[in-house]
């Protein structure tokens, strides 16, 4: 498999070099030259497929030759083995709704689907032969303990977590800070997610500091994390009989939801791809009208989803632009320099094909978490009420899938305040939580974040 930059068509990628850098050399994000699509046939004989299977099938497509497939099937059991539920994720149904539960994996979350995989890639690759590999991650809540608890204790890997201080839940911050061992650095920014995100894209912008501590990325811009999470929307749709269907995710920086759209390009009858966003609402915005624009992060109740630069609809340009490199280029470079940018009526028309989005607010996710409870005695956790709001607002007789992204005991002081309810502490979290925490506080500087990344490595 061969992969470019969405901002340099003449760039040349393995699978290897993408999954270490994360961030094309030119700022862009790495696509694949080509996509498989599966036929009708093709997608009769998947959907008789055990998650394993599948995820060995889907995903052989995009790290061959690398990582052979019988490698990667031996992998991918590994990386699934300790999650509580056989096949990976659970369907259910709750009432009228169609719930995809994603958040069986160590720390509850969906990113556990990705992130396991990706550190078990980390040892097959064996791209820590030479020197130690430094990875760098910043998360809304979720991506950072998934991370840690994929890399924790790995031979010749540090992993830096940056994460906006006093802007998660207590329980994310507590999961990321008390289950790393001596190879694990978390970090809270003074400042928001973008932020975080924006200190990560820079230092990989920046070389020679990339090369210098032999930099790797683990955050959704990462081309595996997008490959990994397309498997449950194959798994998933395959028990509603090929039917075609409609998903709704709750979405910040695009990653979930983009690898929906992979899924479709694949061959997957997917109808709409729903895009619920909280009052963060940029992504609403830009597919309702074009404007692409960010604004000052507003804190929610659904904090992963506080992301105003959502970094991988830039991979949804490109193909709305036609694979315009140069034009996707310019306009990230407006974005920079003017702080937004515009799309035609023609374009939005074509992301519309494939995207709807609606808002949910705060006091309609607390609302919708409360009528669960009352009704189904089933508690949401805030990042899938938004997905179950958004999906009520979307006048269609197809059967939509729900994301549920999160167990809700990370946000117990949302449920307590919509349900006046306690949770009972999940079998993962039982050993975690009263632990010491280990993090440090530092101001919104790049600076302040390279030298803090240099002083540990010099350290070691």
């Amino acid at each position: 498999m061969e992969y470019i930059s969405t901002r340099n068509k003449n760039l040349n990628f393995g699978f290897k070099d993408v999954f270490l850098r994360g961030l094309a050399p030119d700022g862009g994000l790495f696509i694949p030259k080509k996509i498989k699509t599966y036929n009708e046939s093709e997608l009769n004989d998947l959907s008789t497929m055990s998650y394993v299977e599948l995820a060995t099938e889907i995903i052989s497509n995009f790290c061959s030759p690398e990582i052979e497939k019988n490698k990667l099937n031996k992998l991918i059991n590994k990386s699934y083995k300790n999650f509580t539920t056989k096949n990976v994720i659970q369907i259910k149904k709750i009432g009228d709704i169609n719930l995809v539960e994603l958040y069986h994996g160590p720390t509850l979350a969906f990113k556990d689907v990705a992130m396991q995989v990706i550190g078990n890639m980390y040892d097959e690759l064996k791209v820590f032969s030479e020197k130690k590999i430094n990875i760098v991650v910043a998360t809304s809540g979720d991506t950072g303990s998934a991370a840690i608890s994929a890399l924790n204790d790995r031979k010749n890997i540090n992993v830096f977590v940056l994460h906006p201080h006093n802007k998660i839940s207590n329980i994310q911050r507590k999961i990321m800070t008390t289950i790393g061992s001596s190879n694990i650095y978390n970090i809270a920014i003074k400042g928001t997610f973008d932020d975080c995100q924006k200190i990560v894209k820079d230092m990989f912008s920046e070389n020679s500091f990339r090369e210098k501590i032999n930099m790797s990325a683990v955050n959704s811009i990462n081309w595996a994390r997008i490959v990994c999470q397309v498997v449950y929307y194959f798994y998933s749709s395959f028990k509603f009989q090929n039917k075609k269907i409609n998903f709704s995710v709750p979405t910040g920086n695009f990653g979930d939801i983009y690898a929906g759209y992979v899924a479709k390009k694949m061959g997957l009858p997917i109808k709409k791809l729903i895009v619920a966003t909280n009052e963060n609402d940029i992504l609403q915005r830009v597919i309702n009208s074009g404007e692409y624009k960010p604004s000052k992060v507003k804190p929610s109740l659904s904090p992963s989803m506080d992301v105003q630069v959502s970094s991988n609809f830039e991979r949804l340009l490109f193909d709305v632009l036609n694979k315009d490199d140069k034009k996707v280029s310019n306009l990230m470079s407006n974005l920079l320099s003017k702080g937004s940018f515009k799309l035609s009526s023609e374009e939005v028309n074509i992301i519309k094909k494939d995207f709807c989005a609606e808002k949910t607010s705060d006091k309609e996710t607390l609302e919708i978490i409360k009528n669960f409870s009352d009704k189904y005695n089933f508690i949401l956790d805030p990042h899938t009420a938004t997905a179950v709001g958004a999906a009520k607002k979307i006048k269609d007789d197809s059967e939509t899938l729900i994301l549920s992204t999160a167990h809700p005991y990370k946000f117990l002081e949302t449920i307590k305040m919509a349900t006046l309810k306690e949770i009972k502490i999940p079998s993962q979290l039982s050993n975690t939580l009263d632990k010491k925490e280990k993090y440090d506080i530092l101001e919104n500087k790049i600076s302040d974040v390279k030298s803090y990344i240099l002083e540990r490595i010099n350290e070691n």
